[in-house]
């Protein structure tokens, strides 16, 4: 299976907007004023936006990310990151249940590895595996680039629902809905429970500290969206692939086999 990182597994505080400060200054010698819109997107497309509208050229979009990249490796810019609650002990259940698991974020992945390690929750994941925010604008070309991952590491494919995505955005709900992925969705991000059903998730969990209700998500025991508690009711690869949770972005099944934070649990497929 495939973790969102940003409000689905870490609060990270503005880290990821103190870096694009830092390497706005060091690029371009004055200070960045606004960045634009992250929730659910990729630092491609996020990095390519706040350039416009610093009235800088796109072009710069590669050099910016490979600072992005440097500066995070680097560590030097403080911050706290922590894990939501429930996230340890989710990745803990499901490495037990033999799920492989990784990440798709729209982080690059210096950033990716530096909040998850800050916030304690580097174990059980494999990040070889996942798909970063440096690959693609658009956010369902990462599952593409996940599963080629996928493919590397394990010599499995996991095409179809045996790729799942958990996130906190209607854009994460989106990206596997494109890719006939499962879709789990979490609501600890800025959009509600309602929000996400309605963005096509097959199931929406309030949190991930019931780590029973979890595994049975991503293992797909639970079928029906199941909303917030205050609700009433829960209502192959084909070709190669070409903080961010909070705040609302204006960004636009067949069986099978994966888990690249694709599950496949005892090296058999989910379905």
């Amino acid at each position: 299976m495939l973790w969102d990182v940003d409000y689905t597994l870490v609060g990270a505080d503005g880290l990821g907007t103190r870096l694009y400060e830092v390497v706005f200054r060091e690029m371009f010698g004055r200070e960045l004023t606004a960045v634009a819109p992250k929730a659910g997107r990729t630092d491609r497309a996020i990095v390519g936006d706040t350039l416009a509208l610093a009235g800088v050229s796109r072009g710069e979009v590669d050099a910016f990310l490979a600072g992005l990249g440097r500066v995070a490796a680097d560590g030097a810019v403080p911050g706290p990151v922590r894990p939501l609650p429930g996230a340890a002990e989710a990745i803990a259940a499901l490495a037990s249940a033999g799920i492989r698991q990784s990440v798709l974020t729209g982080n690059v992945r210096p950033l990716a590895d530096l909040k998850l390690r800050r916030a304690g929750l580097g174990a059980g994941l494999n990040l070889d595996a996942g798909a970063y925010g440096d690959v693609h604008e658009i956010r369902a070309e990462l599952v593409t680039a996940a599963r080629w991952a996928a493919r590397r590491v394990y010599s499995l494919d996991f095409p179809g629902k045996a790729t799942v995505l958990v996130g906190d955005t209607p854009l994460d709900m989106e990206a596997a809905l494109a890719t006939g992925a499962r879709a789990v969705a979490v609501a600890t991000g800025s959009f509600p429970a309602a929000d996400l059903a309605a963005a096509g998730a097959h199931v929406v969990l309030p949190d991930l500290t019931d780590t029973t209700r979890v595994v049975a998500a991503v293992t797909g025991a639970l079928f029906v969206p199941l909303l917030a508690p205050s609700l009433s009711r829960y209502s192959a690869p084909t070709g190669q692939p070409g903080e961010h949770g909070r705040g609302r972005p204006s960004q636009p099944c067949k069986r099978s086999t994966l888990a690249t934070s694709a599950a496949v649990a005892h090296g058999s497929h989910l379905t």
